[in-house]
């Protein structure tokens, strides 16, 4: 957990001793007090159960760790007491229509279903911890009664505990989603505006340009004065100057950003070929449909693959790349390593860059939520590792 978490999250440890530690106590208490299996002479057996239930009840400091253990040793006192008095006839407890199991039964039986993955071992196990507590072949409609909830007020709490976890991460992650589309939507409408100012900026100052250059023409064409032609073949040229840098200006307004002309997931495969036709061997492993990554991501994963492949080509001479790439419906990783290098990397080429490199791609995968980890691996070599969500709404998506 990280430490601006809740309290109890961050010092789950004490939190679980402290609760073994209240248990014991009070099922010690109630013990002693003849409220349970305690018999009115108690002997040495008695004193030696009295400890089993201690040690029984402290395993709630693992509840977390080891819940079906808990659960299996609370169990286990719980039927040796039950078979002790009967039908052994060893122990006589001064209510012989008690509850023998302990009071740690009730957060015990909580465990399984909020710890364990696996819900129908958490059922398997807990229904038959609830026969041993509630005793049905030899005890009261009462004491079954306090039995049953005995065991059923933790599995309970967990489902709902664990339901509202669940509802209030999906609120969460509905929250991101639509943040991260009122961003992307933002870029854009943006984008649209800028095509927009361009096409007009282009028909108003075009027409007016065209027009002082056709009346140029005319006056050169027209005009007896020598100085007076030469002037106006000068406007003329000028005028036919500055609409050919105007088109190259409206072009390039009107060309989408750069990540819109960056290819998507389809061109992992002519970066591998571009990299493996330079002379380093390098393997592309997808797994998955690349379908379930949007446009977005996969213009993001392109940038990743490209300069990841292009930093083995400065700095790691000699050694061998592996790219794999999981799709899936939730993420896509993108995982790029590459052995360690057998030659020195070229001072030059390896000085060419910004050293910015990784810095901006972070940034790229932060506009879209993603993660980026970069490093030196255990063997020597280096590995950069890209998770992104699958899916990015952006306005391009809607159409």
């Amino acid at each position: 957990m990280t430490e601006g978490g809740p309290w109890h999250r961050r010092h789950w440890v004490a939190v679980d001793v402290a609760i073994a530690v209240a248990f014991v106590l009070l099922d010690t208490v109630t013990t002693l007090a003849g409220t349970t299996w305690w018999p009115r002479d108690p002997g040495t057996g008695a004193w030696v159960l009295l400890g089993a239930q201690i040690l029984a009840g402290g395993t709630l400091a693992v509840r977390r760790v080891a819940p079906l253990t808990v659960v299996g040793v609370l169990a286990a006192f719980t039927l040796t007491v039950t078979l002790l008095v009967s039908p052994a006839g060893m122990l006589e407890p001064a209510h012989p229509d008690g509850l023998w199991a302990p009071y740690s039964t009730l957060p015990a039986a909580y465990g399984p279903l909020f710890y364990l993955q696996n819900r129908r071992i958490a059922f398997a196990v807990l229904a038959v911890f609830t026969v041993v507590v509630m005793r049905p072949w030899d005890s009261s409609f009462t004491t079954m009664t306090i039995g049953l909830l005995r065991t059923a007020v933790g599995p309970l709490l967990a489902l709902y505990l664990d339901a509202r976890k669940r509802m209030v991460q999906a609120l969460v992650e509905r929250a991101e989603r639509a943040e991260r589309e009122q961003h992307l939507l933002a870029e854009q409408a943006r984008a649209e505006e800028r095509v927009r100012l361009a096409g007009e900026m282009h028909d108003v100052v075009t027409h007016r340009v065209s027009l002082m250059v056709l009346q140029a023409g005319a006056l050169r064409v027209t005009a007896e004065d020598e100085n007076t032609r030469q002037a106006a073949e000068e406007l003329r040229a000028a005028g036919c100057q500055a609409l050919d840098e105007l088109r190259d200006l409206v072009s390039i307004l009107r060309t989408p950003s750069d990540g819109d002309r960056t290819p998507s997931v389809g061109g992992f495969d002519d970066l591998v070929a571009e990299s493996a036709a330079v002379g380093i061997p390098t393997e592309l492993v997808q797994e998955g449909d690349p379908a379930h990554a949007s446009p977005v991501v996969g213009r993001v994963a392109y940038r990743v693959l490209r300069e990841a492949l292009t930093n083995v080509r400065k700095h790691a001479p000699g050694a061998r790349v592996t790219v794999r790439v999981e799709y899936d419906e939730a993420r896509l990783r993108l995982t790029v390593h590459n052995t360690p290098p057998t030659g020195r990397p070229s001072s030059t080429l390896a000085g060419s860059g910004s050293g910015l490199g990784i810095a901006h791609l972070r940034q790229r995968i932060d506009l879209v939520h993603g993660k980026l980890r970069a490093g030196h691996s255990p063997d020597g070599g280096f590995s950069v590792e890209a998770t992104l969500p699958a899916h990015v709404p952006t306005a391009e998506t809607t159409v």
